[in-house]
Protein backbone atom coordinates (compact mmCIF):
# COMPACT_ATOMS: atom_id res chain seq x y z
CA UNK A 1 0.00 0.00 0.00
CA UNK A 2 3.00 2.50 0.89
CA UNK A 3 4.44 1.46 -2.76
CA UNK A 4 1.07 2.53 -4.20
CA UNK A 5 1.37 5.96 -2.72
CA UNK A 6 -1.22 5.52 -0.02
CA UNK A 7 -0.74 7.01 3.09
CA UNK A 8 -0.67 5.56 6.50
CA UNK A 9 -2.43 7.53 9.07
CA UNK A 10 -3.77 7.29 12.69
CA UNK A 11 -7.55 8.25 13.52
CA UNK A 12 -8.86 9.34 16.87
CA UNK A 13 -10.09 5.82 19.33
CA UNK A 14 -12.18 7.78 21.49
CA UNK A 15 -14.95 9.60 19.34
CA UNK A 16 -18.14 11.24 20.31
CA UNK A 17 -20.30 9.20 18.02
CA UNK A 18 -19.55 5.41 17.24
CA UNK A 19 -20.11 4.87 13.65
CA UNK A 20 -19.29 2.75 10.54
CA UNK A 21 -20.36 -0.90 11.50
CA UNK A 22 -23.66 -1.97 12.93
CA UNK A 23 -22.39 -2.85 16.74
CA UNK A 24 -22.66 -2.23 20.12
CA UNK A 25 -19.84 0.22 21.40
CA UNK A 26 -18.35 0.22 24.71
CA UNK A 27 -18.82 3.79 26.66
CA UNK A 28 -16.97 6.20 28.74
CA UNK A 29 -17.10 9.29 30.26
CA UNK A 30 -14.54 12.27 29.99
CA UNK A 31 -14.70 14.34 33.03
CA UNK A 32 -13.16 17.35 32.13
CA UNK A 33 -15.74 17.84 29.55
CA UNK A 34 -18.64 15.99 30.77
CA UNK A 35 -19.23 14.18 27.61
CA UNK A 36 -19.79 10.80 27.12
CA UNK A 37 -17.35 8.85 24.63
CA UNK A 38 -17.10 5.79 22.90
CA UNK A 39 -14.08 3.18 21.85
CA UNK A 40 -14.41 3.19 17.99
CA UNK A 41 -16.36 0.62 16.54
CA UNK A 42 -14.63 1.15 13.60
CA UNK A 43 -12.95 4.16 11.80
CA UNK A 44 -14.61 3.96 8.20
CA UNK A 45 -16.23 7.74 8.83
CA UNK A 46 -12.35 9.37 9.82
CA UNK A 47 -10.70 7.92 6.98
CA UNK A 48 -13.30 8.87 4.50
CA UNK A 49 -13.39 12.59 5.75
CA UNK A 50 -9.89 12.32 5.32
CA UNK A 51 -10.58 11.34 1.53
CA UNK A 52 -12.54 14.68 1.76
CA UNK A 53 -9.92 16.61 2.90
CA UNK A 54 -8.35 15.88 -0.46
CA UNK A 55 -6.01 12.78 0.05
CA UNK A 56 -6.40 10.47 -2.59
CA UNK A 57 -5.41 7.27 -0.08
CA UNK A 58 -5.34 6.66 3.32
CA UNK A 59 -5.23 3.29 5.45
CA UNK A 60 -4.60 2.32 9.39
CA UNK A 61 -3.94 -0.55 10.86
CA UNK A 62 -6.38 -0.37 13.83
CA UNK A 63 -7.60 -1.01 17.10
CA UNK A 64 -11.47 -1.59 17.18
CA UNK A 65 -13.99 -2.49 20.01
CA UNK A 66 -17.28 -3.99 19.57
CA UNK A 67 -19.38 -4.71 22.93
CA UNK A 68 -20.69 -7.87 22.08
CA UNK A 69 -20.20 -11.82 22.31
CA UNK A 70 -17.20 -13.75 22.23
CA UNK A 71 -15.98 -16.50 20.47
CA UNK A 72 -13.42 -18.92 18.66
CA UNK A 73 -13.60 -15.92 16.05
CA UNK A 74 -14.82 -12.58 18.22
CA UNK A 75 -12.56 -11.12 20.10
CA UNK A 76 -13.94 -7.73 22.01
CA UNK A 77 -10.85 -5.96 21.09
CA UNK A 78 -9.50 -6.65 17.40
CA UNK A 79 -7.15 -5.30 14.65
CA UNK A 80 -8.51 -4.36 11.37
CA UNK A 81 -7.15 -2.66 8.61
CA UNK A 82 -9.19 -0.27 6.57
CA UNK A 83 -8.04 1.21 3.81
CA UNK A 84 -9.77 4.29 1.49
CA UNK A 85 -8.85 5.17 -2.33
CA UNK A 86 -10.35 8.00 -4.62
CA UNK A 87 -11.66 7.23 -7.60
CA UNK A 88 -11.96 3.70 -7.14
CA UNK A 89 -14.53 1.34 -7.15
CA UNK A 90 -15.91 -2.10 -5.44
CA UNK A 91 -14.77 -4.02 -8.59
CA UNK A 92 -11.46 -2.43 -8.57
CA UNK A 93 -10.83 -3.21 -4.71
CA UNK A 94 -11.71 -6.77 -5.20
CA UNK A 95 -9.10 -7.39 -7.31
CA UNK A 96 -6.87 -5.80 -5.11
CA UNK A 97 -7.71 -7.96 -1.84
CA UNK A 98 -7.00 -11.11 -4.32
CA UNK A 99 -3.67 -9.69 -5.16
CA UNK A 100 -3.18 -8.89 -1.25
CA UNK A 101 -3.98 -12.27 -0.11
CA UNK A 102 -2.66 -14.22 -2.62
CA UNK A 103 0.75 -12.66 -1.89
CA UNK A 104 0.40 -13.41 1.63
CA UNK A 105 -0.36 -16.73 1.01
CA UNK A 106 2.47 -17.30 -1.58
CA UNK A 107 4.64 -15.36 1.10
CA UNK A 108 4.07 -17.39 4.08
CA UNK A 109 3.86 -21.00 2.43
CA UNK A 110 5.53 -20.65 -0.57
CA UNK A 111 2.47 -21.90 -2.52
CA UNK A 112 -1.16 -20.56 -3.30
CA UNK A 113 -3.08 -23.42 -1.46
CA UNK A 114 -3.51 -22.98 2.45
CA UNK A 115 -3.93 -26.09 4.95
CA UNK A 116 -6.70 -25.02 7.15
CA UNK A 117 -8.25 -27.93 9.32
CA UNK A 118 -9.53 -30.72 7.35
CA UNK A 119 -9.71 -27.90 4.21
CA UNK A 120 -7.11 -27.14 1.61
CA UNK A 121 -7.88 -23.60 0.38
CA UNK A 122 -6.52 -22.33 -2.52
CA UNK A 123 -6.24 -18.32 -2.99
CA UNK A 124 -5.62 -18.35 -6.51
CA UNK A 125 -7.04 -15.60 -8.14
CA UNK A 126 -9.60 -15.12 -9.87
CA UNK A 127 -12.20 -16.55 -6.71
CA UNK A 128 -15.71 -17.26 -7.31
CA UNK A 129 -18.29 -14.44 -7.45
CA UNK A 130 -21.69 -14.74 -5.86
CA UNK A 131 -24.39 -12.04 -5.32
CA UNK A 132 -26.31 -11.47 -2.18
CA UNK A 133 -29.29 -13.16 -3.28
CA UNK A 134 -27.53 -16.13 -5.90
CA UNK A 135 -25.87 -17.01 -2.67
CA UNK A 136 -29.34 -17.69 -0.72
CA UNK A 137 -31.36 -18.86 -3.45
CA UNK A 138 -28.43 -21.71 -4.61
CA UNK A 139 -28.04 -22.99 -0.77
CA UNK A 140 -31.76 -22.78 -0.01
CA UNK A 141 -33.85 -22.67 -3.35
CA UNK A 142 -35.24 -19.47 -1.80
CA UNK A 143 -35.44 -16.30 -3.87
CA UNK A 144 -35.65 -13.16 -1.49
CA UNK A 145 -34.73 -10.14 -4.45
CA UNK A 146 -38.44 -9.14 -4.15
CA UNK A 147 -39.17 -9.87 -0.47
CA UNK A 148 -40.70 -7.35 1.75
CA UNK A 149 -39.78 -7.20 6.01
CA UNK A 150 -43.01 -9.47 6.78
CA UNK A 151 -42.12 -11.90 3.81
CA UNK A 152 -38.77 -12.60 4.91
CA UNK A 153 -39.76 -12.76 8.39
CA UNK A 154 -41.78 -16.02 8.18
CA UNK A 155 -39.11 -17.08 5.71
CA UNK A 156 -36.63 -16.98 8.28
CA UNK A 157 -39.15 -18.61 10.71
CA UNK A 158 -39.60 -21.53 7.76
CA UNK A 159 -35.98 -22.07 7.89
CA UNK A 160 -36.01 -22.74 11.63
CA UNK A 161 -34.19 -18.90 12.45
CA UNK A 162 -35.08 -17.42 15.61
CA UNK A 163 -35.84 -13.85 14.89
CA UNK A 164 -37.41 -10.80 17.04
CA UNK A 165 -39.67 -7.73 16.10
CA UNK A 166 -36.24 -5.44 16.65
CA UNK A 167 -35.37 -6.56 13.43
CA UNK A 168 -35.63 -5.06 9.62
CA UNK A 169 -35.57 -6.19 6.61
CA UNK A 170 -31.67 -5.71 6.21
CA UNK A 171 -30.93 -7.50 9.42
CA UNK A 172 -33.28 -10.65 8.34
CA UNK A 173 -31.51 -11.03 5.29
CA UNK A 174 -28.13 -10.96 7.50
CA UNK A 175 -29.57 -13.62 9.95
CA UNK A 176 -30.86 -16.02 7.01
CA UNK A 177 -27.63 -15.48 4.96
CA UNK A 178 -25.62 -16.27 7.96
CA UNK A 179 -27.22 -19.67 9.34
CA UNK A 180 -27.88 -21.11 6.02
CA UNK A 181 -25.14 -20.07 3.51
CA UNK A 182 -22.07 -18.50 4.97
CA UNK A 183 -20.73 -21.46 7.18
CA UNK A 184 -20.45 -23.55 3.53
CA UNK A 185 -18.18 -21.05 1.92
CA UNK A 186 -15.36 -22.56 2.40
CA UNK A 187 -12.94 -21.59 -0.67
CA UNK A 188 -12.56 -17.36 -0.90
CA UNK A 189 -16.03 -15.96 -2.21
CA UNK A 190 -17.07 -12.79 -2.71
CA UNK A 191 -20.56 -12.07 -1.95
CA UNK A 192 -21.47 -9.10 -3.78
CA UNK A 193 -24.40 -6.56 -4.08
CA UNK A 194 -26.45 -6.59 -0.91
CA UNK A 195 -29.90 -5.12 -0.77
CA UNK A 196 -29.79 -1.61 0.29
CA UNK A 197 -31.13 -1.92 3.82
CA UNK A 198 -28.20 -4.29 4.61
CA UNK A 199 -25.56 -1.57 4.07
CA UNK A 200 -26.01 2.26 5.15
CA UNK A 201 -22.52 3.26 3.81
CA UNK A 202 -22.68 2.03 0.76
CA UNK A 203 -23.38 3.56 -2.98
CA UNK A 204 -26.84 2.61 -4.85
CA UNK A 205 -25.92 0.06 -7.55
CA UNK A 206 -24.87 1.38 -11.22
CA UNK A 207 -27.28 -0.93 -12.72
CA UNK A 208 -29.52 -3.07 -9.97
CA UNK A 209 -32.50 -1.01 -8.13
CA UNK A 210 -32.59 -1.99 -4.66
CA UNK A 211 -29.25 -3.10 -4.35
CA UNK A 212 -25.51 -1.42 -3.08
CA UNK A 213 -22.12 -1.79 -4.09
CA UNK A 214 -20.64 -3.93 -1.95
CA UNK A 215 -18.80 -7.07 -1.33
CA UNK A 216 -17.69 -9.21 1.44
CA UNK A 217 -15.25 -11.89 1.34
CA UNK A 218 -16.02 -15.12 2.76
CA UNK A 219 -13.50 -17.82 3.62
CA UNK A 220 -13.65 -21.28 5.66
CA UNK A 221 -16.85 -20.18 6.74
CA UNK A 222 -16.63 -16.76 8.06
CA UNK A 223 -16.37 -13.05 6.64
CA UNK A 224 -12.23 -11.71 6.52
CA UNK A 225 -13.74 -8.34 4.56
CA UNK A 226 -16.21 -6.27 3.87
CA UNK A 227 -16.10 -3.54 1.39
CA UNK A 228 -18.11 -0.67 -0.48
CA UNK A 229 -18.45 1.58 -3.54
CA UNK A 230 -18.58 4.33 -0.61
CA UNK A 231 -21.68 6.61 -0.80
CA UNK A 232 -20.84 10.18 -1.30
CA UNK A 233 -24.30 11.54 -1.74
CA UNK A 234 -24.84 13.44 1.27
CA UNK A 235 -29.14 13.32 1.08
CA UNK A 236 -28.90 9.73 0.50
CA UNK A 237 -26.44 9.54 3.89
CA UNK A 238 -29.05 11.47 5.50
CA UNK A 239 -31.74 9.25 4.63
CA UNK A 240 -29.89 5.97 5.51
CA UNK A 241 -29.06 7.34 9.22
CA UNK A 242 -32.47 8.41 9.33
CA UNK A 243 -33.75 4.87 8.57
CA UNK A 244 -31.08 3.62 10.92
CA UNK A 245 -32.22 5.63 13.17
CA UNK A 246 -35.39 3.98 12.83
CA UNK A 247 -34.07 1.00 13.29
CA UNK A 248 -32.85 1.79 16.82
CA UNK A 249 -36.34 3.29 18.05
CA UNK A 250 -37.48 -0.11 17.97
CA UNK A 251 -34.62 -1.54 19.85
CA UNK A 252 -31.92 -2.41 17.17
CA UNK A 253 -28.77 -2.18 19.33
CA UNK A 254 -26.66 -2.14 16.44
CA UNK A 255 -28.03 -0.12 14.62
CA UNK A 256 -25.95 3.22 13.31
CA UNK A 257 -26.69 6.71 14.80
CA UNK A 258 -26.84 10.02 12.46
CA UNK A 259 -23.24 11.70 12.33
CA UNK A 260 -23.96 15.38 12.12
CA UNK A 261 -20.24 16.15 11.41
CA UNK A 262 -19.15 13.38 8.67
CA UNK A 263 -22.64 14.40 6.62
CA UNK A 264 -20.97 17.96 7.03
CA UNK A 265 -18.10 17.33 5.53
CA UNK A 266 -19.42 15.07 2.78
CA UNK A 267 -21.38 17.86 1.48
CA UNK A 268 -18.34 19.80 0.78
CA UNK A 269 -17.59 17.01 -1.58
CA UNK A 270 -16.27 13.54 -1.92
CA UNK A 271 -14.88 12.04 -4.74
CA UNK A 272 -16.23 8.55 -5.85
CA UNK A 273 -14.30 6.46 -3.53
CA UNK A 274 -13.81 2.57 -2.89
CA UNK A 275 -13.31 1.21 1.02
CA UNK A 276 -12.39 -2.10 2.05
CA UNK A 277 -11.82 -3.28 6.10
CA UNK A 278 -9.88 -6.81 6.54
CA UNK A 279 -9.91 -8.40 9.72
CA UNK A 280 -6.35 -8.84 10.52
CA UNK A 281 -7.07 -11.42 13.74
CA UNK A 282 -8.97 -13.65 11.33
CA UNK A 283 -6.57 -13.36 8.18
CA UNK A 284 -4.00 -14.51 10.46
CA UNK A 285 -5.86 -17.26 12.21
CA UNK A 286 -6.34 -18.59 7.93
CA UNK A 287 -2.78 -18.24 7.43
CA UNK A 288 -1.40 -20.00 10.44
CA UNK A 289 -4.38 -22.84 10.89
CA UNK A 290 -5.19 -21.85 13.90
CA UNK A 291 -8.62 -23.02 15.62
CA UNK A 292 -9.42 -20.20 17.59
CA UNK A 293 -8.62 -15.92 17.78
CA UNK A 294 -7.51 -16.50 20.94
CA UNK A 295 -4.72 -18.76 19.16
CA UNK A 296 -3.20 -15.12 17.56
CA UNK A 297 -3.39 -12.67 19.85
CA UNK A 298 -0.97 -12.71 22.62
CA UNK A 299 -3.72 -10.91 25.54
CA UNK A 300 -7.08 -12.17 24.60
CA UNK A 301 -9.91 -11.14 26.92
CA UNK A 302 -11.23 -14.32 28.81
CA UNK A 303 -13.73 -15.52 30.60
CA UNK A 304 -13.12 -14.41 34.80
CA UNK A 305 -12.22 -17.48 36.93
CA UNK A 306 -15.09 -18.21 39.09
Amino acid sequence: LLDSGYLEVETPILQPIYGGAAARPFKTHHNTLDIPLYLRIANELYLKRLIVGGLEGVFEFAKDFRNEGMSRFHNPEFTQMELYVAYKDYNWMMDLVEEMVEAIAVGLHGKTEVEVGEHAINFQRPWKRLTMVDAIKEHTGIDISTMDEKELAATAQKLGISIDKKMGKGKLIDEIFGEKVEHLLIQPTYITDYPVEMSPLAKKHREKEGFVERFELICNGKELCNAFSELNDPIDQRERFEEQLKLGERGDEEAMVLDEAFLQSIEYGMPPTAGLGIGIDRLTMIMTNSKSIQDVIFFPQMRPKQ
